[in-house]
C-alpha cells in the first residue's frame, strides 16, 4: 500500500508533456491466495504488461511489433526483481525481528522520458510491510547512483556494482521499452481532451454561510492546474477542499476544489472566480462566480426557493383540477350523446311500426 501512495505521488509529478514507465512489484511472504510474486507495468497511467511468479510469464496488453523482443528483455528483468526481492524480504524479515506470518514487500520502479525526448532519472523505491523505505536514484545525465534511507550498510564495491547495472541495464532497457510503447499506445497517452467546467453553489445549514465549487472533469492527460481566486488573489491551500485528481470510467480524469464563504464574506461581496490550465488548451480558461441574490442574501435565497416551490404546487393542482374537470365534461358529453342516439333510434323503431 505504501508504494502504491507512491506510485499516485509519481504520476502526479510527473511533468506535463512527459512520459514514464514504472513497474509496480510485489513479494509476499506466507500462505495467501496471491501469486508469491507479481508485477504491473504502466506506461503513464495505461497498464500495459503483467508479470506473476505462477505463469512465469510477461503478458503484454498491446500489439506491438516487438512483442516477442520486450517479452523476453521483460522476462529477464522480472525473474531478476522476484530472486533480488524474495532474498531481501526474508533477510529483512530475520533483520527486523518480524514473527511468522504474512509480510508484504513492494517495490516501484521505472524512467520518464522529458517533453524534450530526454531521458530523465531512474528511481525504485522499496517498502517493506508499508513502514520502511528505501530509494535508489540514478541520475544518467549526471552520471550519479545515490541510496536514500538504506535497510542495510553498503560498501563501495556493492555501489559500483549497482551503479554499473543502472546504467548500463536497467536505465537504457526502460527508456528503450518506454519509446516503443510510446509508439504503440500514442494515439491514448499523447491524446489531449479539454476539460468541461461546472460552477456550483450549495447553501450551508444553520447559517455556516456558502459552499461554491469549481470541478473540472473529462480531462486527459491527468495534469491539470486548477486554481481559486478571491479578489484576484489565491485562495491559501488550508482554505480550500478537495483537489485530488480522481478517475472517471471512460479513462478521463476529474478534479473539485471547495471554498466555505461565511455569512460575513458574503455580506462584504468579494468575487470569487476559478481559473485552469490543461495540456488541451490554448489559453487559461477563466470563470467567475457571479454575485446574486444566492450569495448575498442567504434568507432571501431560502425565501425565493421556498416561494418557486410553492408556485409549482399551485401551478400542478391547477393542471390536475383543469384535467379533472375535462374529463367529467367529456364523459357527460359522451352519456347525452348515447341518450340522444337512443332517443332517435326508438323514434325510428315506432315509426316503422306505424
Amino acid at each position: 500500500m505504501l508504494v502504491y501512495v507512491y506510485l499516485l505521488s509519481y504520476l502526479s509529478a510527473v511533468r506535463a508533456g512527459s512520459h514514464s514507465l514504472m513497474a509496480f512489484a510485489t513479494y509476499i511472504i506466507g500462505q495467501t491466495p496471491f501469486p508469491e510474486f507479481s508485477a504491473v507495468v504502466m506506461l503513464d497511467d495505461l497498464q500495459v504488461m503483467y508479470y506473476d511468479s505462477i505463469t512465469r510469464r510477461a503478458r503484454s496488453y498491446d500489439d506491438s511489433k516487438h512483442y516477442d523482443e520486450e517479452k523476453s528483455v521483460a522476462g529477464v528483468i522480472f525473474r531478476d526483481m522476484y530472486n533480488d526481492m524474495k532474498g531481501r524480504a526474508f533477510y529483512l524479515k530475520e533483520h527486523l525481528n518480524f514473527t511468522d506470518g504474512v509480510h508484504v514487500y513492494q517495490r516501484l520502479a521505472g524512467c520518464e522520458l522529458l517533453n524534450d525526448d530526454k531521458p530523465g532519472p531512474l528511481q525504485t523505491w522499496d517498502a517493506f510491510d508499508q513502514k520502511n523505505k528505501e530509494e535508489f536514484i540514478f541520475n544518467e545525465e549526471k552520471n550519479h547512483f545515490q541510496i536514500e534511507l538504506p535497510w542495510i550498510l553498503w560498501d563501495n564495491l556493492q555501489i559500483a556494482h549497482m551503479k554499473f547495472l543502472y546504467k548500463n541495464v536497467y536505465h537504457p532497457v526502460c527508456i528503450k521499452v518506454l519509446q516503443s510503447y510510446l509508439q504503440v499506445k500514442k494515439n491514448n497517452v499523447m491524446r489531449k481532451v479539454k476539460p468541461r467546467v461546472r460552477l456550483m453553489r450549495k447553501m450551508l445549514s444553520d447559517s455556516e454561510g456558502l459552499q461554491i465549487s469549481c470541478l473540472a472533469t473529462g480531462f486527459y492527460p491527468r495534469h491539470i492546474n486548477l486554481t481559486l481566486f478571491r479578489d484576484g488573489q489565491p485562495v491559501e491551500d488550508n482554505q480550500i477542499t478537495g483537489g485530488e485528481i480522481l478517475p472517471n470510467g471512460d479513462g478521463t480524469y476529474q478534479m473539485r476544489k471547495s471554498l466555505v464563504i461565511s455569512e460575513e464574506e458574503l455580506r462584504e461581496e468579494h468575487e470569487y472566480n476559478c481559473t485552469m490550465k490543461h495540456l488541451s488548451l490554448d489559453n487559461k480558461l477563466d470563470f467567475t462566480f457571479v454575485s446574486d441574490v444566492a450569495e448575498s442574501d442567504p434568507g432571501s435565497f431560502s425565501q425565493f426557493v421556498v416561494f418557486s416551490v410553492l408556485v409549482f404546487m399551485c401551478v400542478v393542482v391547477f393542471i390536475i383540477t383543469a384535467l379533472i374537470i375535462w374529463r367529467k365534461r367529456r364523459a357527460a358529453g359522451r352519456d347525452s350523446e348515447a341518450s340522444q342516439c337512443k332517443y332517435f333510434s326508438t323514434s325510428s323503431s315506432m315509426q316503422d311500426e306505424t
